[in-house]
This record gives structure tokens, sequence and C-alpha cells, in this order.
């Protein structure tokens, strides 16, 4: 079982499309992981049936049974991020300002604030149009731990590759370089670098870029919109080269992409024989690499 992996060092570049058209074409042979959990969308595109349904918590938050609180204040007094205010004379705790410290229980003279693990968003697993499997996940509103969430929604998708040998595990990643996308390059055979020639693409790519290396993983770029600016277009093939990061594929702008986006349908289902042509290439691409690089290690 091999583990590839697709991100972008910024939103926008196409990532989701691609990763989805190559769950198209893997279809039985993958299982798929949406792990841009906070703001996850590939479900828009592949018709899960959310078949199981899991709550996620991490993390806690505090609560002050108003039945023995004696307003003494002391929570208030001790809490560094603003979360305990007086309202009608009794002290209340802001879910959202929380950070689950726990210091104001710890100094609370009546033992009344407890800490509750803190729901911070589900966690599901879906038959998709393919035929095949889907791990996905939704992060609450304005809630932390993406991090864990990510691990979570990789761990279920090896769990099921296992399970049913599959051949993969396809991954969508975050864009950026933040605390989901080290979670989601943990264990990766093969990364996939979507961007586009821009002066934000090439920045972000390059961003994107070192903490792959930190983690020693071979990986390969597509060019997405690759024919809107020719210049920026040769400094990412060069940055590429100088890197030894390969070249897969350079796809040129095609508002098809918005077309298909739009039926509920990827680039690959719709009729754009060249794209899919193009697609299917450098999946095949991208399949052999991920074998020699697991072979090599």
């Amino acid at each position: 079982m091999k583990e590839i992996v697709v991100i972008s060092g910024k939103g926008g570049t196409g990532k989701t499309s691609l990763t989805a058209s190559f769950g198209i074409m893997g279809a039985k042979d993958v299982v798929l992981a949406d792990c841009d959990v906070d703001a996850a969308d590939m479900h828009l595109l592949m018709q899960p049936d959310f078949e199981v349904a899991e709550d996620f918590y991490s993390g806690e938050v505090a609560y002050i049974n108003q039945s023995n609180c004696t307003s003494c204040g002391l929570c208030q007094d001790v809490c560094r991020f603003d979360a305990i205010s007086l309202h009608n004379e009794q002290y209340v705790i802001s879910p959202l300002d929380c950070e689950g410290c726990g210091y104001c229980a710890r100094v609370c003279p009546t033992e009344t604030i407890i800490n509750n693990d803190l729901l911070v968003g589900q966690l599901f697993v879906s038959n998709v149009k393919t035929g095949g499997q889907m791990v996905h996940a939704r992060l609450g509103i304005g809630a932390d731990n993406s991090g864990k969430l990510v691990a979570k929604v990789k761990d279920e998708a090896k769990v099921l590759a296992l399970k049913n040998k599959k051949d993969y595990i396809l991954v969508d990643g975050s864009p950026g370089v933040g605390c989901p996308v080290v979670s989601s390059l943990s264990g990766a055979s093969f990364v996939v670098l979507v961007t586009e020639p821009s002066v934000s693409g090439l920045h972000d790519l390059k961003r994107v870029y070192e903490l792959v290396k930190k983690f020693n993983i071979k990986a390969g770029c597509i060019i997405n919109k690759a024919d809107v600016n020719s210049d920026k277009q040769a400094e990412i093939k060069r940055f590429l080269m100088d890197e030894g990061i390969e070249h897969l594929i350079d796809l040129p702008y095609d508002e098809n992409f918005t077309k298909a986006m739009t039926l509920g349908q990827t680039i690959v289902e719709y009729e754009n024989q060249n794209l899919t042509s193009l697609l299917e290439q450098t999946w095949e691409k991208i399949k052999q690499l991920t074998n020699q690089n697991n072979r090599e290690k």
C-alpha cells in the first residue's frame, strides 16, 4: 500500500479538482482521504453517502456549575485568555475563548469548575461514485486541532486500505505549510505539488517544498494553468530542475474545469478529451514514480 499526497503552497491552484480526477481514474484501487478538513470540498465531486459518521473530540473546554459557584472571581483573575466574564452576578465561560488549560478549575475553592471534552468536528467514511471509499471530515467553525483531525482521517484511510487490500491511499492535503499539511505529509510515499504560474504560486511552491524536504519525500509537480504566464512558467521549471523535483505535466487553462465542477463532475468525466488524456498520462506517471520510490526505500 502506497500513500500519495497532493498539496499546494496556496489555495486556488486546482489541487482538489486534480486529486478528485485522479480518484476517478484510480476508482476501486484507491482509498480517498480528504485531509483539507478546514475547508473540505471533495465531497462535492465524489457523491459520498456518509455511511459512517463519528464525532471527533479534541481538547477541553471549562464549564461552571452555577449551583455551587460562590462568585469569588478567582477564575476570572487567573484566566489569561479573558474567557471568563461576569453577567448578572454570575461568572460564565465563553467556549470560543476558552483554551481548556484547566487553570480556573485548579484555583476554584469549591471545585465548581470542570473541564469537558470538546467536540470540534465530525469524521465520515463514505462509499463514493467510483465504487471505492473515501474518508473525510468536517472541522467545526473556529475549532482548533485540525492537525489531529487530519491524522485521524489518514489513520482511518490506512485501516480501510489494509483491510480491503487497496493499492493506494490518495490524500487531498490542505494548502499552505501549517499543522494540517505537516500531518498530511506524515507517512507519505510520494508528494504531488500543484502550482500555478504567478508570483504567489512560485513563492508558495518554494515554501511548501522546504517542508517536503524536511520529510525527505520524493516529489513531483503539476503546473496548472501553465499558459497564462510563460515567464513564471519558465521560472517554475528552472526551480523544479534545480531542486530535482519531477516535472509531471503542464496543464493549460481551461474553463471546462469550472463547468464540470458546477455539474458536480471532475474534468475527466466531462467532455474534454485533451485534458482527460493529459491527466491519464500524469496519473500513470505518478503511480510509476510512487512504486519506484517505494522499492528504493
